[in-house]
């Protein structure tokens, strides 16, 4: 099935001090389960790989906070609302779902750290799962979203 070219879709924060847009890789979404995204969202992370292709109109309130020594979450300092994760080293930005002014256009396509989803809950949709060891690969190898 071939998509329709992404264009840029813009978003921002609940307080709206922080505006950005992003041009999405795909129109999929994807989900994290690892314990960092459980306890910085608030649940599991829902979230869009958009690469390097994210631009912050004014990042006066953005606070960011390196939560390992790959990776950092990125939040807006006056309302706290989860805005991406991206990589320490620019290559890879992750944009919150229900950041973007619509989400709707996107579809749930992987669930990602499988092996800490806790068993509380499950989703019923057929997605690509993969462990915290795959996802890792990936990344090392230049794969990761």
């Amino acid at each position: 099935m071939a998509e329709d070219p992404i264009g840029p879709m813009g978003g921002g924060c609940l307080c709206g001090a922080v505006r950005f847009t992003a041009t999405p890789a795909k129109l999929e979404m994807d989900v994290c389960h690892c314990g960092m995204c459980r306890k910085w969202s608030g649940g599991v992370f829902m979230c869009v790989p958009c690469g390097t292709d994210v631009a912050v109109e004014d990042g006066a309130s953005l606070k960011s906070f390196a939560s390992s020594q790959w990776g950092e979450r990125v939040f807006c300092g006056n309302c706290g609302t989860s805005l991406f994760w991206r990589m320490q080293d620019g290559s890879a930005t992750m944009v919150s779902l229900h950041a973007f002014d619509d989400g709707t256009p996107f579809r749930f396509a992987e669930e990602i750290f499988i092996d800490e989803k806790p068993g509380l809950y499950a989703f019923a949709n057929d997605t690509r799962k993969l462990t915290g060891a795959q996802v890792m690969a990936a990344f090392a190898s230049g794969q990761g979203s």
